[in-house]
């Protein structure tokens, strides 16, 4: 969808930000496609329950192309070049919550919102501060718009990072099985996250 002229694209990962971000496509002239992910819908898998959002207020609107940050890494570990940054959108912003509980202070959360247009102005200040980067995604990763995250950072940012930036989400097969065991193999995962995670940081 990204590779299609004249529309834009968000894709929230709380209820609050779906809520703003209906209200921006509503009052926007151009044409917005708002994906959902229905594991978010009143938070049924386990893991996502940050994507309950009170709604800040009854005219709360998203600007389409606005980031934000989800978690915020502790600035003396920033400092001493041990932390991370996580890109993401979607349910990856949720498995890297839960995987980021692990290892406290490490990590920061930049959840994208808007896939087009794309906020990067804070996309590569935080990849400069960070210098090690992960972006998540839940589609089979070959030829896709987090690949191009990654080529953006590493055209821009190339100077300050200390790693390969790094792309993951689900196994390269043409279809979701129908076998839950499969399912559960194929897809991202909190723990799989962390092990991303653990081997961007060294450890």
């Amino acid at each position: 969808m990204t590779n299609i002229r004249g529309i834009k694209i968000a894709y929230p990962s709380t209820g609050a930000d779906l809520k703003g971000l209906l209200k921006a496509a509503w009052y926007d002239p151009n044409p917005v496609v708002i994906f959902e992910h229905k594991g978010l819908y009143w938070s049924k898998v386990h893991g996502t329950d940050a994507a309950k959002t009170v709604e800040p207020d009854e005219n709360y609107i998203v600007p389409l192309g606005k980031a934000r940050q989800a978690l915020v890494a502790d600035q003396a570990v920033v400092e001493r070049g041990d932390s991370l940054l996580v890109v993401s959108y979607g349910m990856g912003v949720h498995w890297a919550l839960n995987a980021a509980q692990r290892m406290p202070g490490q990590v920061e959360i930049l959840d994208l919102r808007s896939l087009f247009p794309l906020d990067e102005d804070m996309l590569y200040s935080r990849a400069k501060a960070h210098g090690r980067i992960l972006v998540i995604t839940e589609e089979p990763v070959n030829n896709t718009f987090a690949q191009s995250i990654a080529a953006r950072i590493q055209e821009h940012c190339f100077e300050w990072l200390d790693a390969p930036v790094r792309t993951m989400g689900a196994e390269n097969m043409p279809a979701i099985p129908l076998n839950e065991t499969l399912e559960r193999t194929m897809l991202p995962s909190i723990d799989k996250v962390e092990k991303a995670m653990r081997e961007l940081l060294g450890y």
